[in-house]
Formats: C-alpha cells, structure tokens, sequence
C-alpha cells in the first residue's frame, strides 16, 4: 500500500525549495550536486529524491514556483497602474533573491520541455509589464514600448545585487523612485 501525503508536505517542499535555492545560486547550478542541496536544507538526499527526482526537476520546481507567484502578483497589480506594478514586482522580488538569480543565470541549464513554461510565464510577465507601459505613455511604437518595458525590468531585476537592507532606500523608497524615474522617462519619449 503506497504511503500518503503527509500533513506537511507543503511546507517541506517549500523549505526543500528555499534552501537548495541559495545553495544553487550561490555555487552556480552547473556546479551544484543534490548532495550538496540536501546538505543545505538539513535533510538526507533521500528526503530530497522523494520530492524531486532529479536537479533538474528541482531547479523547474523553484523557477516554476516563483514566476507563478511573480505572474500572480503582477496580474492582480497591473490593473491598478505602473507604480504598483513596479512595487509589487519589488516587492514579490523580496526574500527571492536567490530564486531570482536562478531564473536569471540558469533557466537555460534546463531541458527544453522544462524551459518551455518558464519562458512562457516570462512572456506573460513582459506582456503585462508592456501593457501598462502602453497605458503610462500611449502611441508608442512597438519596438519602442518593448524597449520601456524591458528597460522597466532592467531597473527591477538587478535590485537584489546591491541593495542592502537597512542601508540607503528601502524596497518601497526604491519603487516609488523606480515608479517616478520610468515615468519621467517615459514622458520624454
């Protein structure tokens, strides 16, 4: 008879996620073992192997993760205009550092079938951002629209290498001055 779910399946494969991570970004995926993830969160590899069946699973699992919650997030802000949009990506960001580092550096370490739905939930991030962008500054031309938007994600995405907590501007104070600069650009051209 095959075993159940455990009550806490959730959470233990949320902390799977949380900790292999920091332990793929901060070694680099190529170089990470599942060894060393399970070191990392505090379990045997066995544990690790009953929740994802290879590095490559887990890696999907954490990217996949995350750019749901960012799509989450986005939808439900994008309605409400550019600075929301850009405090709840700022703010989604938060405690993901490691998450985000990973879809930046090694999405494309993964299979294609695996990079497919990620790609897809980057598009529909970028589509999202464009939209409002077009809404802030109507009339622009395709290519320019994509370039603001791209330029908006620019601004966001390298946050998490210098920002230091408690030092200089807070996350908010840096969306609203984020908010304004993408504004103010966008009024200029």
């Amino acid at each position: 008879m095959p075993r159940g779910i455990a009550k806490n399946h959730d959470e233990k494969r949320a902390a799977l996620r949380k900790g292999a991570a920091a332990y793929f970004a901060r070694h680099g995926f190529d170089r990470a073992s599942m060894t060393g993830a399970a070191k990392e969160c505090g379990v045997s590899k066995a544990l690790l192997y009953h929740y994802h069946d290879s590095k490559e699973a887990l890696l999907f699992d954490i990217l996949n993760t995350h750019l749901t919650h960012l799509v989450d997030v986005s939808e439900a802000a994008a309605p409400k205009g550019l600075p929301a949009l850009i405090s709840a990506t700022l703010e989604a960001y938060e405690d993901a550092d490691a998450e985000h580092k990973l879809q930046l550096e090694a999405l494309s370490a993964l299979p294609a079938e695996l990079q497919h739905p990620l790609r897809e939930a980057q598009h529909c991030l970028v589509d999202l951002m464009s939209t409002v962008v077009g809404v802030q500054r109507p009339g622009l031309a395709p290519d320019r629209l994509r370039a603001a938007s791209m330029t908006v994600f620019a601004i966001l995405n390298w946050f998490y290498m210098w920002h230091r907590p408690g030092k200089g501007l807070s996350r908010l104070e840096y969306a609203q001055l984020a908010a304004d600069f993408v504004e103010g650009g966008l009024d200029r051209i």
